[in-house]
């Protein structure tokens, strides 16, 4: 359970910032633009690299590939599984006509419903998360080098 504290940690504040910054948008009546999204994966990936790189500090010569790997799936994960719980509580609970109001923003015609909104959003998070994990780790592939 030790090896996930790190990760866990990093997955709630990234949680907290995106909430943080979809309630900023809202305030000013820019929430149903998809456009602003796409400030959620800049979230996203530095949460993600912090993670991974807290990671290779803290084992240093005993960082491998998958174990920064890991961080970085579980935070992802974590911030994930989280927003979408609270995207559909504010989809279904705070702001029913959300969906709509986004849907419109495509087309006139669709018809979402809460569970569609909410896999696509988890979905979305997940796909960021590999993605992003990936790309990271190619920075952080090797061990840090201690001098003897």
């Amino acid at each position: 359970m030790t090896k996930f504290i790190l990760p866990i940690r990093f997955g709630v504040a990234l949680t907290t910032s995106l909430i943080a910054y979809f309630l900023v948008l809202s305030l000013f009546g820019l929430h149903t633009n998809p456009l602003f999204s796409l400030f959620n994966g800049v979230i996203t990936g530095f949460a993600i690299f912090e993670a991974i790189r807290f990671r290779r500090i803290e084992l240093k010569s005993n960082y491998n590939y998958s174990i920064g790997f890991s961080a970085g799936i579980v935070t992802g994960f974590i911030g994930s599984i989280l927003f979408t719980i609270f995207m559909t509580i504010y989809a279904t609970e705070v702001e029913p006509n959300f969906i709509n109001q986004l849907a419109t923003n495509f087309s006139n015609s669709y018809n979402i419903g809460p569970g569609i909104f909410a896999f696509v959003v988890a979905i979305m998070g997940f796909a960021t998360t590999v993605v992003l994990t990936l790309s990271f780790m190619q920075l952080f592939k090797n061990p840090i080098q201690t001098e003897d």
